[in-house]
């Protein structure tokens, strides 16, 4: 089968298309044709290389997507040929107590698939039982494989982390992104008053569509005052931040007493700094998060299949094209997800 392989850490060259030979399913285990495969920020750190945490090498990336099961191993009982699947991001053995509570990602032996172990751009992969879940039926797999990781994600941070209530406000920075565009949805479903910024005008409209009630221009360096404008001179409940060193001050300005700011990373850096008495006297919070709890996968892809919640896909590129989708990602030219598709 055709696979993508990182070898050694670099650019979007360091991507070579390799032939591996086909997996084969053991008990518990589903073999899966990969159908649509997602490209995440994850996937550019892990080809690039983060900085005090060594990953194996050679490394197949692909956190999330969908696939169609084609052998069965044995005592499987879940899933017959044929089903379509989606292929979850993160594993656990499923013994810890975080497990047990149903918060799996908080597990210590929480792992992410295209980072810790061999990944998704690949024609077939062997999964677990355990870690996959039906697609609903009237979901394209094509649309649907850029749902998991990323809706995981923001349902953690805004639902599980900041535990945003109807009628507050929220702010979502870089809301034309993948976590972005899903973070207005959950926000919108939830009842929220949603400002989102982006950096383009095709993007603005896009966070409209999403059902963001306010669209700021984050190029202009006074969006934290555009914000409050938006707002006429209020401020916001909640920020979901992942964006980093770029937009950290201006978020901090743009939260009320007794705001949570939540961040699930920094695409621009990963150092930012804060101002105590700014924390303390307004009685600010500060949370981390990281995925979501696989819980969570039945109610995105039931919002899914009813049109609550809507898949934000730029365009889909065959296989063999991985590294023009690293270039796009990076260039910051993608609105929502780009999509793999093995066999194209």
């Amino acid at each position: 089968m055709q696979a993508v392989q990182v070898h050694e850490h670099g650019g979007p060259e360091v991507l070579k298309i390799v032939d591996l030979p086909e997996p084969t399913p053991g008990p518990g285990e589903v073999l899966c044709r990969v159908l649509a495969v997602s490209v995440n920020h994850l996937d550019l750190w892990v080809r690039r290389g983060m900085p005090g945490m060594p990953l194996p090498l050679p490394m197949i990336p692909g956190c999330d997507g969908t696939g169609e099961v084609v052998e069965l191993g044995d005592g499987v009982t879940s899933f017959k040929v044929g089903d379509r699947v989606v292929l979850e991001p993160g594993y656990s053995s499923g013994a810890s107590a975080h497990d047990l509570a149903g918060n799996d990602h908080l597990s210590s032996d929480y792992r992410i698939r295209g980072e810790h172990s061999d990944g998704l751009d690949c024609e077939l992969v062997v999964m677990p039982e355990r870690h996959l879940t039906l697609l609903p039926e009237g979901l394209d797999p094509v649309a649907a494989a850029a749902l998991p990781l990323v809706f995981l994600t923001a349902w953690g941070m805004v639902i599980s982390r900041a535990e945003l209530k109807a009628g507050e406000t929220v702010l979502v920075l870089g809301g034309a992104s993948g976590v972005g565009s899903a973070a207005i949805q959950i926000a919108k479903d939830l009842g929220a008053r949603v400002v989102a910024t982006a950096g383009s005008d095709e993007k603005l409209a896009l966070v409209k569509e999403l059902g963001a009630d306010h669209a700021i221009d984050h190029r202009d360096e006074a969006w934290p005052k555009a914000v409050r404008t938006a707002l006429e001179g209020g401020a916001c409940d909640v920020v979901v931040e992942h964006v980093g060193p770029a937009t950290w001050e201006g978020s901090m300005r743009c939260l009320a007493r007794n705001g949570r700011l939540v961040t699930c990373g920094g695409t621009t850096g990963s150092k930012v700094t804060l101002l105590l008495p700014h924390l303390f006297i307004k009685n600010i919070s500060v949370l981390g998060s990281t995925m979501g709890p696989r819980s969570a996968l039945a109610p995105i892809f039931e919002r899914a299949a009813s049109g609550i919640f809507k898949p934000v896909l730029d365009h889909a590129l065959p296989l063999s094209e991985v590294q023009t989708a690293h270039e796009l990602l990076e260039a910051r030219k993608v609105n929502g997800k780009l999509v793999l598709l093995p066999g194209s």
